[in-house]
């Protein structure tokens, strides 16, 4: 009975990271076609669009899994917050299916405009959906945006830790999905030039799978024809 109840918790808690990374795509995915296919907003739309995300994202997951929407921040929690490991799997797996359904809703409502600014479904509009490096089109190859990678995931789990921690000085009334928020649109505002600030693996795969499936054959490669999809994974 207790591993039946252990079980049933585990899947409501994939449940709300599932809910919880869907809403965060829908919202940073949709901006990024309603800016690249339709020309409306801009790079601070954007940013903000993404960071409202994860806010709206928290919200929806944190009393049940604590909404990490994001591999690295499992895998984070797990190193130094005594996360169970047990977890980090089915986590990250409810993440990238929450980020891959998002992706795909995108991807259905925003067709005909896709279609007019890109009718080959190439690599000017593949970026809605998945990073590169320079974000298509600046001199930035696969180690300089791996190691932008690095450093901007580093950030994020960084003032992740530092806002969360009860020993600090965390934010009052429940506004820390709202402070984590601005980290993000922070993070796109200085930190988006060299890989598009993907700083989740879960963010960057399962928006690129769709894109794979209904259309982008250049998915998994960057500008340059070389295999990317895993830089944002592993960095």
């Amino acid at each position: 009975m207790a591993e039946r109840l252990k079980a049933r918790g585990l899947l409501g808690e994939m449940a709300a990271e599932f809910a919880g990374t869907m809403i965060l795509i829908l919202f940073g995915v949709g901006v990024v076609a309603q800016v690249a296919a339709a020309g409306i907003g801009d790079h601070d739309s954007i940013a903000w669009a993404w960071g409202l995300g994860v806010t709206l994202g928290v919200y929806v997951a944190a009393r049940i899994s604590g909404a990490h929407l994001n591999p690295a921040v499992t895998v984070a929690l797990a190193v130094f917050k005594g996360f169970s490991w047990r977890k980090v799997l089915p986590y990250s797996l409810a993440q990238t299916a929450g980020a891959f359904v998002a992706a795909l809703l995108v991807r259905w409502n925003y067709a005909e405009v896709l279609a007019k600014a890109d009718p080959g479904h190439t690599i000017k509009t593949q970026g809605v959906f998945s990073t590169l490096p320079g974000n298509g089109t600046l001199p930035v190859g696969t180690w300089g945006a791996f190691r932008d990678q690095v450093i901007g995931t580093a950030i994020l789990l960084f003032l992740i830790l530092a806002v969360s921690d009860v020993r600090n000085s965390p934010p009052a009334a429940n506004l820390a999905p709202f402070v984590v928020g601005l980290v993000v649109v922070a993070i796109g505002m200085a930190w988006g030039t060299n890989a598009g600030y993907a700083i989740n693996p879960a963010r960057d795969f399962g928006p690129r799978l769709a894109s794979f499936l209904t259309g982008y054959g250049t998915a998994w490669r960057d500008q340059y024809g070389q295999l990317y999809f895993w830089v944002p994974i592993v960095a």
